[in-house]
């Protein structure tokens, strides 16, 4: 279960070994990056359906390598292996810790992230993916800069600029673009690994504030964050995680 970087070097080192593995893709964007396996696209239809297809394909493992934020996924995936007795392990991205000269404020969702923002007008670069933006409506007053993968077809923001690009992301390149639009606050999921990092380091640079949304909490499950802890485990290694 993939759509992040991890799942995509996980995806090449199957393939090197020659694992029997299929890759699965949600959907949500037009255009996923091409993968060296065989690649299912779209949803299950719940843990019911996943449960049934795992079945049906005789899956005798699955890694969870989705984005952290996606929740439900995970849920999903966590019920239909117990369901079926399927071994599962996450493969995980540790989440951003501040350090010094960091100006984070961290918040639990999407409607806390909207509270945070300022009530003056404000440049905000709303780095936080496409699902979400109606709500940052609630503030109509920001000039909101976005970060996509995907054109959209229409932004639901009255003052909105978007701009289509895949990471990793260089921080030279975000400083830049974080003077050019002259943006004032960040908001950002806390999604981990390096290849969305930049905004974050950019931000302490220039001494911008960032409101971060914590991960949503998930069902126990076995974790590794490595790509070497992945592989292990797939060969029956005990990892200790």
């Amino acid at each position: 279960m993939g759509g992040t970087t991890e799942a995509s070097s996980l995806a090449r080192a199957l393939a090197h070994l020659g694992t029997n593995a299929v890759f699965s893709y949600a959907g949500r964007t037009a255009a996923p990056v091409a993968q060296p396996l065989p690649t299912r696209i779209g949803g299950f239809g719940g843990p019911e359906g996943l449960a049934a297809w795992l079945r049906a394909e005789s899956i005798s493992h699955v890694i969870d390598a989705t984005h952290p934020f996606a929740a439900q996924m995970s849920r999903n995936a966590v019920q239909a292996c117990a369901a079926t007795g399927t071994p599962l392990l996450a493969y995980q991205r540790s989440p951003w810790v501040a350090g010094p000269g960091d100006d984070w404020r961290e918040v639990a969702g999407i409607a806390e992230a909207v509270a945070a923002l300022p009530d003056a007008p404000a440049r905000v670069f709303l780095a936080i993916g496409k699902q979400h933006l109606t709500d940052f409506a609630a503030k109509p007053q920001h000039h909101y800069l976005l970060r996509l993968v995907d054109a959209p077809q229409s932004l639901p923001l009255p003052d909105a600029a978007a701009l289509i690009a895949r990471g990793p992301f260089t921080l030279h390149d975000d400083l830049a673009l974080l003077k050019s639009h002259a943006i004032s606050h960040i908001v950002a999921k806390n999604a981990g690994g390096s290849g969305a990092r930049a905004k974050l380091d950019a931000a302490r640079a220039l001494h911008l504030p960032v409101i971060l949304i914590r991960r949503p909490d998930l069902p126990a499950r076995q974790v590794a964050e490595t790509l070497d802890a992945v592989l292990a485990w797939l060969h029956g290694t005990d990892l200790g995680v």
